[in-house]
């Protein structure tokens, strides 16, 4: 074997593959007791992919995770956008209405696909199987957010709350 190439087994065969094509190693953290905490935060930043969020866990660690929302693949749409497309679906006319009295907890799954759009108060969002408590999506009035079938998490309401929501068939995308 030539000293530029590397042989990989795929099943059957070998692929060979010159130095030019493999894979760099990925760089690796300091690992000296003397690194700061910063530093290790800035080093996991520098290797972080775009959409990934970079967190300090306990000790000192750096942690890469990617958002809440991507991992269970519930979408939200805030500001300006949601409020045009609320209004382009034709939401406070004829979606059907739902809301809180006040402070409650309520755990809630999906069987189906739904869209809500938020028209006054705030929801704490912890999925089912979140590891502790810090682990949550926040959405609040004016946020449109569509919550995939067969998610499954508490919902926490601090106050007053109502939405407005439709439940989508299979296929439905709007």
């Amino acid at each position: 074997m030539r000293p530029a190439a590397a042989a990989a087994s795929t099943g059957g065969f070998h692929l060979v593959l010159p130095a030019s094509h493999r894979r760099p190693p990925p760089p690796r953290l300091p690992t000296s007791t003397t690194t700061t905490t910063r530093g290790k935060l800035q080093a996991a930043a520098a290797e972080a992919a775009p959409g990934d969020v970079v967190l300090g866990g306990g000790g000192g660690s750096a942690l890469l995770a990617r958002p809440l929302e991507d991992i269970y693949k519930v979408r939200v749409e805030r500001g300006e956008v949601a409020r045009a497309r609320a209004e382009a679906l034709r939401v406070m006319e004829t979606w059907s209405s739902w809301r809180t009295g006040g402070r409650c907890r309520m755990p809630w799954d999906w069987q189906v696909d739904q869209l809500v759009y938020i028209v006054s108060g705030e929801v704490k969002v912890i999925p089912a199987g979140a590891v502790h408590g810090d682990d949550y999506m926040h959405f609040v009035a004016g946020d449109l957010v569509r919550y995939p079938r067969w998610f499954e998490a508490d919902l926490y309401f601090e106050g007053p709350y109502e939405e407005r929501y439709r439940f989508l068939a299979y296929g439905d995308d709007n």
